[in-house]
C-alpha cells in the first residue's frame, strides 16, 4: 500500500543519520567497552526542585486536558522571563507551548513555508533541521559556516543564496554542534536582509544557558529594528537538565502566534498542564545546574584541545558554549565518517561523523562533552593511541 511523499521526502533523515551512535549503543549492549560521545545528555540528573514540582502538580490533579496555546501559568512566566531578557514588552499572547523544542520547531517552520520555499541554514546544522524543513515540502538550502569566522554565519554568505523563493533563515545560536555564538554585530547584518528580502528569523536557542567564561549570548529578539519578524523557540532540556519532560515553547509576534494556532490546536493542544507547572517553575526560579555543567562542559573542551593539539595532529575547534566540541581529522587521511567507524571498533571511543551535520563538516567529527571526567580522561587516552596509531599509518 502506498505511503504519502513526505515518508520518502523524509526516508534519510530520521535515524539513518543517527547510525553510528546506535552501532555503539548495539556494542555495548553486547559488551564492548565503548565510551559514547555521541549525544548531548545533561550529565547531572534533573534537580530535586522539578520532581517536587511536578509531584505537587499531579497530586493537586493537573492531568487534565491543555489547549492549543498552553497554560496560561507558564506562558505568563515565559512572557515575563523573554520581556526581562529582550527588552521588549511581551504578554501571554506572545507565547505558544509545546512538547519540546523539535515540536515547537516543526510547528513553527510548518507556519511559516510551504512547498516551493526555501530555508537557510547555516552548515553544519543540526541534524533534525533537514528533516523538519522538507516535511513541509520546502526545500533546505545550506550556507557554509567557515572556520576563518569562528563558524558565526556570515551575511554576506547568506546573501548570495536569497532567491525569490527565500522564506526563512533559520538560527541556532548557541550553535549545535560547533557551539559558536553570534555577535549583535552578526545578528544585526543578518536583520538587515531579513528586512530587505521580508524573511523571517527563526532562533533556536536551547543553549543559551550553557554559555562559556566570558563568552554572552544576545538574542535576534533583543534587537529591536527587526524583532518582529524572529521567532524563538527553546525548552527546559538542556537548561535544567529534563529532557525527558518534553516542554519547550515558541516566542513571537501576536500575529504568529495567533496564526499558527490552529497548527497547534491540530497537532496536540499544548502540553500537559502538571508539565506546564514543572517548566513555570523551572522559568521562574532558573537553574541550579546550568552553571555547572557550563564549567564542566568548558574544562573538558580545553581539556580535549589541549591533550589532542599537544600529542597528536588532530585539530580542536574550541566551543563557547553547548555540550559538544569539533575535530578536524583530516591530518590523518580519512574522512570523518571512516574516522568515527576506526575509532569505534578500533579505538573503543564513539562520537558523530561531522558529515551527519552537513556537507561542511565532512572532514570533521562532533564529540559530546557530557561524559564524566574519569571517563573523559579515558576516551582522550584512547583517542590519542588510536590517532597516533593512524598518523604512523599514513606517514
Amino acid at each position: 500500500m502506498r505511503l504519502s511523499d513526505v515518508t520518502t521526502r523524509l526516508s534519510s533523515l530520521g535515524s539513518a543519520k543517527w547510525a553510528l551512535h546506535l552501532e555503539a549503543r548495539d556494542l555495548v549492549a553486547k559488551g564492548a567497552d565503548i565510551v559514547e560521545m555521541t549525544i548531548g545528555e545533561p550529565d547531572v540528573p534533573t534537580p530535586p526542585e522539578l520532581i517536587d514540582a511536578g509531584c505537587s502538580a499531579l497530586h493537586a490533579g493537573r492531568t487534565t486536558y491543555s489547549n492549543g496555546r498552553g497554560e496560561n501559568n507558564l506562558r505568563d512566566a515565559l512572557a515575563e522571563r523573554y520581556s526581562v531578557t529582550s527588552g521588549r514588552i511581551l504578554n501571554r499572547d506572545n507565547v505558544l507551548c509545546f512538547p519540546g523544542t523539535q515540536t515547537a520547531l516543526f510547528a513553527v517552520v510548518m507556519g511559516m513555508v510551504q512547498s516551493g520555499d526555501e530555508v537557510l541554514v547555516g552548515d553544519p546544522l543540526y541534524a533534525t533541521y533537514e528533516g523538519i524543513i522538507r516535511a513541509t515540502g520546502a526545500d533546505m538550502v545550506p550556507v557554509p559556516l567557515r572556520a576563518s569566522h569562528g563558524f558565526r554565519l556570515q551575511a554576506e554568505d547568506v546573501a548570495a543564496k536569497i532567491t525569490p523563493r527565500t522564506r526563512a533563515i533559520l538560527l541556532t545560536t548557541p550553535h549545535n554542534p560547533t557551539g559558536s555564538i553570534l555577535t549583535a554585530e552578526d545578528l544585526d547584518a543578518l536583520g538587515a536582509l531579513a528586512q530587505k528580502h521580508d524573511l523571517w528569523i527563526i532562533s533556536d536557542e536551547v543553549y543559551e544557558y550553557l554559555v562559556f567564561d566570558k563568552s554572552a549570548f544576545v538574542s535576534p529578539l533583543s534587537r529591536a529594528a527587526f524583532a518582529d519578524r524572529v521567532v524563538v523557540v527553546s525548552s527546559i532540556s538542556k537548561s535544567h537538565a529534563a529532557p525527558g519532560f518534553r516542554s519547550g515553547w515558541c516566542i513571537g509576534s501576536e500575529a504568529f502566534c495567533c496564526g499558527v494556532l490552529p497548527l497547534s490546536e491540530t497537532m496536540l493542544f499544548g502540553n500537559q498542564p502538571f508539565i506546564a507547572d514543572i517548566t513555570e517553575h523551572a522559568v521562574k526560579h532558573g537553574s541550579s545546574v546550568a552553571d555547572g555543567m557550563a564549567d564542566r562542559f568548558a574544562r573538558r573542551a580545553r581539556q580535549l584541545a589541549e591533550c589532542l593539539h599537544s600529542r597528536t595532529s588532530l585539530h580542536v575547534h574550541e566551543p563557547e558554549a553547548g555540550m559538544f566540541a569539533m575535530i578536524d581529522v583530516s591530518s590523518l587521511g580519512l574522512s570523518g565518517e571512516e574516522y568515527a567507524s576506526d575509532l569505534l571498533h578500533n579505538g573503543g571511543v564513539a562520537v558523530m561523523p561531522g558529515s551527519s551535520f552537513g556537507d561542511a563538516m565532512t572532514d570533521w567529527v562532533r564529540v559530546a562533552l557530557t561524559i564524566d571526567d574519569d571517563r573523559f580522561a579515558q576516551a582522550l587516552e584512547r583517542i590519542v593511541a588510536h590517532a597516533n596509531k593512524q598518523q604512523a599509518v599514513h606517514t
